[in-house]
């Protein structure tokens, strides 16, 4: 093992952050305390000017080297060798944070179904606490695609000129009626699942299974599925493709749970950066940092325009495109293209 890869390693810390401090929700509803699990990978340089924010997506955990494993880590575009990397589990979620699952300090019992909603604006807002308690100053890029990328403007609008970059992918301003009814669709399935409604950790688990599947069409492209999951012309019955989707629910349901799932969909269909500020276009225009809006060309959920609406509308803006037959999940795949990306928008920030 080289001297690189032993610095990389022994530099990766997982934490819990624990608040008394109530959190004050979007909703009126008040979490009285909450906990944020986060991994960093790295170290601060001396003047704390080298933070890599990363923000995970619906289902996406606080280990962002596994999952984004082409883009962070060792001789990564981001290598812990020269960045400071961090990575929350957003509250709802259910990889160490706060969520339906945890206890409810009041009744000493799990939240379940009275776990609060939650905005994206909240997410953001835990982060932020987060931020402070850690004594972080300064943001050199935060980092963050689908959900992720909604946080991330929220908490771009919240820093200020805390924040020198914005890189946002796949991502929006605001939430459309198609977004929001294709997660109508996937709560539909979880609520007929006749477990849903028991206090248990597996309510809901085939419903999520059926969920799950419904995401993945929207996550992906037609010309994806045909590419990689077409049959023999002879085939009557179990198609690659259903096969296919009843095995990414089954994965799902295995790491995730349903309430969790339930929280952060309607989470992101609550994704408005101009509520209650002037609309989105002043709450745009109010951004600091540097907004680097990537769209996918492919994306049928995020479509590539509202990644330039954003770019157009901030003061300092840059759209780039990613070309994938992919889809949506795109921007966890297209490591070439993304790398090649991020280091043009980095030169350009010199000039």
């Amino acid at each position: 093992m080289n001297l690189k890869s032993q610095y990389a390693l022994i530099t990766m810390t997982q934490e819990t952050f624990h608040s008394s401090t109530p959190l004050h929700l979007e909703s009126g509803e008040i979490l009285s305390e909450i906990e944020i699990a986060y991994t960093t990978y790295g170290q601060l340089n001396s003047d704390k000017s080298n933070v890599i924010w990363v923000i995970h997506a619906l289902t996406g955990d606080s280990k962002a080297s596994e999952w984004w494993n082409g883009l962070i880590g060792e001789d990564k575009f981001y290598d812990p060798a020269d960045y400071f990397i961090i990575c929350a589990n957003l509250l709802g979620s259910c990889y160490g944070s706060t969520q339906p699952l945890s206890e409810n300090p009041t009744t000493r019992e799990p939240y379940y179904y009275d776990f609060p909603q939650l905005t994206s604006r909240d997410l953001a807002v835990g982060l932020e606490r987060l931020r402070v308690h850690l004594q972080l100053d300064q943001i050199h890029t935060l980092i963050g695609g689908s959900l992720g990328g909604q946080v991330g403007l929220e908490w771009a609008f919240i820093l200020e000129n805390k924040l020198k970059n914005a890189i946002i992918l796949a991502s929006t301003g605001k939430t459309t009626p198609w977004v929001i009814g294709f997660n109508e669709t996937q709560r539909m399935a979880i609520e007929s699942d006749c477990t849903w409604g028991e206090n248990t950790e597996s309510a809901g688990r085939k419903g999520l299974e059926t969920a799950r599947a419904i995401a993945m069409l929207t996550y992906r492209h037609p010309k994806d599925l045909l590419r990689k999951q077409s049959d023999s012309d002879d085939k009557l019955d179990n198609y690659r493709a259903a096969s296919y989707l009843r095995y990414q629910g089954q994965k799902l349901s295995k790491r995730f749970n349903a309430l969790s799932y339930w929280t952060l969909s309607k989470t992101m269909d609550s994704h408005d950066l101009g509520r209650n500020r002037g609309g989105l276009d002043a709450a745009l225009s109010k951004i600091e940092a540097n907004v680097l809006a990537i769209g996918v060309d492919s994306d049928l959920l995020f479509l590539p325009e509202e990644s330039q609406y954003i770019s157009q509308k901030v003061k300092k803006g840059t759209y780039k495109e990613i070309t994938s037959t992919a889809g949506h999940d795109a921007f966890l795949i297209e490591f070439e293209q993304l790398s090649y990306i991020l280091k043009s928008f980095y030169l350009q920030q010199k000039h």
